[in-house]
């Protein structure tokens, strides 16, 4: 695509911020008939699902937070003069064409094309079928801005491709893709990374740890604990797995109070052997890939450890490497636990519920990467360019 001013990409920015409130009701109409025809089972979907207006102003509040950030395109990130009069300077530049695969959240089909517009990509969103009402019309919305400032349509594009048409696509694109985001879960990012044929950026399952080290202030523990499970289950920074310090005081007490406080949120608890000696009612965690799982609903594990170097081998070996805490008042050992842990982001008496680009200042995501490369953590606008050297000569010559 042509390289847009940060004028005319902030003009268009504009007129989405109009047409999103002006066509408010028109989106709500829309996202009706995909709640109507959605089995209302699955709640994690379901709540993702929702357009309301407050989701209608989350989205107009994502446009108008990039819409006032710095253009990302075209700064200097380096600049070397050589003593031989060549000049190389290292710029950021768009990535070109981005695509990503999501379901159910049609926010996500605004931000993700906000971000990728002022970053000067083209986005190719594949949305699920179960949103397709609605993102039909954010992104007729789109398209509507972009006509009525001169700009070609080709900059946002809508796929509507079954299972088999997106296996087909991502083997053998019918355009060049310079990179893909799947933004789903463990099925979903599978499918990708076996069928596409160009770079994948995972947005990858929570599985988020919490581990309460002995020294921990118990009631700021149970506070975060309960935040970061029920406050909304459908996030991906959501915690699903919860590790005790064998040595803090008063066990017992300790874990029928977390029972009791999880209970009230009707959480399902899974324990291991030595906390079911104590909580003798509650299901005990029978197969090791319950570790690996990701729950996104009312549901958490919670087990004993000795100490935060177990706690660590524990995160390291079966977290998706998302979000993981420790509540400890040792600031030491939290520094410890925080290098050692290889999540994308780390806390020390937080809730892993603040991974997310509002939250960290990063402002509205394409998504939350658990790779390492380019980025881990909230892909924010400026993470969404890559880079390109410009060098200077006077008829220079390698010799």
């Amino acid at each position: 695509m042509n390289l847009l001013s940060t004028d005319i990409k902030n003009k268009v920015l504009d007129k989405v911020i109009e047409l999103l409130d002006a066509r408010r009701s028109e989106i709500i109409e829309a996202n009706q008939k995909d709640l109507d025809a959605f089995n209302k089972e699955d709640r994690a979907m379901y709540d993702r699902l929702v357009v309301n207006d407050k989701k209608v102003d989350g989205m107009i509040q994502a446009v108008r937070e990039v819409r006032n950030q710095d253009d990302p395109v075209g700064k200097v990130i380096s600049e070397i003069n050589k003593d031989d009069g060549l000049k190389i300077v290292n710029k950021t530049a768009p990535f070109g064409t981005i695509m990503i695969i999501y379901e159910s959240r049609p926010d996500v089909t605004v931000e993700a094309a906000v971000l990728a517009f002022k970053a000067n990509n083209k986005i190719l969103l594949k949305g699920g079928k179960e949103a397709i009402n609605s993102n039909k019309v954010l992104v007729d919305v789109w398209h509507q801005a972009l006509k009525e400032n001169d700009i070609t349509t080709d900059y946002v594009k809508l796929l509507k491709l079954q299972r088999a048409e997106t296996q087909e696509f991502l083997k053998n694109p019918t355009e060049q893709i310079d990179l893909i985001v799947p933004r789903g879960g463990e099925r979903l990012i599978q499918f990708v990374k076996e069928n596409a044929s160009c770079p994948v950026l995972v947005s990858g399952r929570g599985n988020n740890f919490i581990y309460v080290d002995h020294s921990a202030n118990w009631e700021q523990a149970i506070k975060v604990i309960l935040n970061a499970k029920t406050d909304k289950i459908s996030a991906c920074n959501a915690l699903d797995k919860i590790l005790l310090d064998k040595r803090l005081p008063d066990l017992d007490k300790k874990l029928l109070h977390l029972q009791k406080a999880l209970h009230e949120f009707e959480v399902e608890l899974l324990v291991d052997k030595q906390v079911k000696e104590i909580l003798s009612d509650e299901a005990e965690i029978e197969n090791e890939d319950t570790w690996y799982e990701e729950f996104l609903a009312l549901k958490a594990c919670v087990a004993l450890v000795g100490d935060e170097v177990e706690a660590i081998e524990k995160i390291n070996k079966y977290s998706g490497g998302h979000s993981s805490a420790i509540m400890t008042t040792d600031l030491s050992k939290a520094e410890t636990f925080m290098e050692q842990v290889d999540s994308g982001a780390v806390y020390h008496n937080a809730s892993t519920r603040f991974t997310d680009g509002g939250a960290m200042g990063v402002g509205a995501e394409l998504a939350i990467s658990t790779d390492k490369l380019h980025h881990r953590g909230p892909l924010g606008l400026e993470q969404l360019v890559t880079n390109k050297y410009y060098v200077y000569g006077q008829g220079h010559v390698r010799v």
